[in-house]
């Protein structure tokens, strides 16, 4: 009789040994899970504020160009209308001329 109940207190410890170093691997294996999710997520978060970096920096160029684009548009306006105004007073010139 005690050598059977020494052989199942025996069997009960091996198995909640057992247990445990399942239960310990299950939580290792729960943690390093939630680790490698937590540094996904962190790489997650710099690439967006990178990209939000990236998108500001762009913004700002594509701003720069706009503005630069009108100054050119803007002046070479500003040429055409003096080029107009010189024509006309040509042509009144050429007319007064014949007129005389």
């Amino acid at each position: 009789m005690k050598h059977t109940l020494l052989v199942v207190l025996t069997l009960a410890a091996a198995v909640l040994v057992g247990c445990d170093k399942q239960k310990a691997a299950i939580e290792d294996n729960k943690e390093a899970t939630q680790s490698a999710i937590d540094n996904r997520k962190d790489a997650v978060n710099a690439a967006a504020e990178d990209a939000k970096k990236q998108t500001d920096i762009n913004a700002t160029l594509d701003k720069a160009r706009i503005e630069a684009n009108k100054e050119v548009v803007q002046a070479q306006l500003d040429a055409d209308k003096k080029k107009v105004d010189a024509e006309a007073k040509a042509e009144k010139a050429r007319v007064d001329a014949e007129k005389k």
